[in-house]
């Protein structure tokens, strides 16, 4: 399966190669993927499964609708994500795969707190328009995901490059 997808996301590379590099590339393509797969699955869970009520949980918790949505999605494109970046984007990795998994699960969890202070920040306090803020954000984390998964989270020797 890894096999296919590789090749897939690979044939269409040709075209970009030389401004991007194929780790690169691989990387903003599952990634792409797996936001597309994020975004439809909190589209259909939001609507469809939960139809914009509140979950109402044990011990008389309750989860608005947005939020419930965002933790189904998240419970599908989290492991996706971690199996893509690590037999896809980042396959030189020498890390053991529970360390990987730890740490793409601590940069996940970065991600989302860096998500909530840039939208405060620049929504609220440099007042730009919250479209523009969220594309300004996801460029920034984007960008900074990919720093932390290629020397940090999949960490590979020193000597291998594409």
């Amino acid at each position: 399966m890894k096999d296919s997808i590789t090749t897939f996301i690979d044939f269409f590379h040709p075209p970009f190669r030389k401004f991007i590099d194929t780790k690169t590339f691989r990387y903003l393509a599952c990634g792409s993927a797996n936001t597309s797969l994020d975004i439809f699955l909190y589209f259909i869970s939001y609507n469809f499964i939960l139809h914009k009520e509140i979950v109402y949980l044990p011990f008389g918790l309750a989860m608005e609708p947005h939020i419930a949505a965002f933790l189904m999605a998240f419970v599908v494109t989290f492991p996706f994500g971690f199996m893509l970046m690590r037999h896809v984007v980042f396959t030189d990795s020498i890390l053991r795969g529970r360390v990987q998994l730890a740490r793409y699960f601590t940069l996940v969890m970065i991600n989302l707190l860096l998500n909530y202070v840039f939208l405060k920040l620049f929504v609220e306090h440099l007042h730009i328009y919250p479209t523009p803020a969220k594309i300004i954000t996801t460029v920034i984390i984007v960008i900074f995901s990919y720093l932390m998964q290629r020397h940090f989270t999949f960490k590979s020797t020193p000597a291998s490059k594409d």
